[in-house]
């Protein structure tokens, strides 16, 4: 292909995705993979593509829209502001709900979207995320801005890492007020899940040596899941006839799996819709990744690998060594 016949077809989808074209099937020869950090393709279960509005045509029927991410992806945040926005368009009854806040960060959340503190105080009170003016501060503006209810729907960190150090039986030490915020079966799961959990981490159950290292953590993973689900579900309640976006890592949701299974499970009667990221890996055809991973999502959004951390092994193996001693050495108490 010409240069000058590849920027027609870069144009050709920008314009698709960007400005509402006609959707296209996703064997078309002329699709190109995403050319930037912010470029994102979507597709729908059937293989065509679509642009942001056709996309939010299709959800705003939806009670609830989860948005799985790559943390840290530039192409994954602005989809998810595209999305919010075009939905807002579609239906303004919105509430966003949001994995990277934890349910104790909700008064000063609501403090800043009154207008009560600065977004420093804001980033200080509820200890944001690193990354959070490059990735989440144009979501929480835009929600600012329109008054639009933002949901802090993790539960707490520290009693995610106790967890995930003692295990379930650390919950039995909260105080009643700690312990009434969280959900009521805080630990529900499935088959399938459990199953992904321990393949990704590189163990299995019973049989690992770090096997109870391993269960500990798939418990503090399941506290989150519930601990969303369960904001997701009191969301609909506080703000009926709202539909809630929700924003959280890919591996709580892929698959309808995560916090997807258990708020199904609790609310079976809830339309719930899963967007879920793909990276476009070299060598690949979108056609030849949608068949790899068609499953994941009711809708997938393919973006450009993120760049490789590290090439040195040894210093790979550091940073984690690192991280974990970091976390032991914070107390349970």
């Amino acid at each position: 292909m010409t240069t000058y016949s590849h920027t027609l077809v870069t144009l050709a989808c920008a314009c698709l995705l960007l400005a509402g074209c006609a959707t296209v099937p996703a064997n078309n020869p002329n699709v190109v993979p995403p050319q930037s950090q912010y470029d994102s393709i979507i597709v729908d279960g059937n293989g065509r593509l679509l642009s942001i509005n056709q996309l939010a045509e299709e959800l705003a029927p939806a009670d609830v829209v989860v948005i799985g991410e790559y943390h840290g992806h530039h192409g994954a945040h602005l989809l998810q502001l595209l999305v919010q926005s075009a939905l807002y368009q579609q239906r303004p009854r919105q509430v966003l709900s949001m994995e990277q806040f934890a349910l104790d960060d909700q008064p000063e959340l609501d403090r800043y979207l009154t207008g009560q503190s600065g977004e420093e105080e804001l980033i200080a009170d509820t200890g944001a995320w690193p990354n959070y003016k490059a990735s989440y501060r144009p979501l929480i503006e835009f929600s600012k801005n329109r008054n639009v209810p933002v949901v802090a729907a993790n539960a707490p960190a520290h009693i995610v890492r106790c967890t995930g150090r003692y295990g379930d039986a650390y919950l039995d030490e909260l105080d009643a007020g700690q312990r009434r915020k969280l959900p009521d079966a805080p630990f529900t799961d499935t088959a399938e899940y459990r199953r992904k959990f321990f393949e990704t981490l590189g163990g299995h159950h019973g049989q690992a040596e770090n096997s109870k290292r391993l269960e500990n953590s798939y418990k503090a993973q399941l506290l989150r899941d519930n601990t969303m689900a369960d904001r997701v579900i009191r969301a609909l309640k506080e703000f009926p006839g709202h539909q809630v976006i929700h924003l959280t890592g890919t591996f709580h949701a892929e698959n309808r799996l995560g916090m997807v299974a258990v708020l199904e499970r609790k609310r079976p009667d809830l339309d719930v819709v899963v967007i879920s990221p793909v990276f476009w890996t070299s060598g690949n055809t979108l056609n030849s990744l949608l068949k790899a991973h068609q499953e994941k999502g009711d809708y997938l959004y393919f973006l450009q690998p993120l760049p490789e951390e590290y090439k040195d092994n040894e210093r790979h193996r550091n940073s984690i060594t690192e991280q974990f001693r970091n976390a032991t050495e914070l107390s349970c108490d």
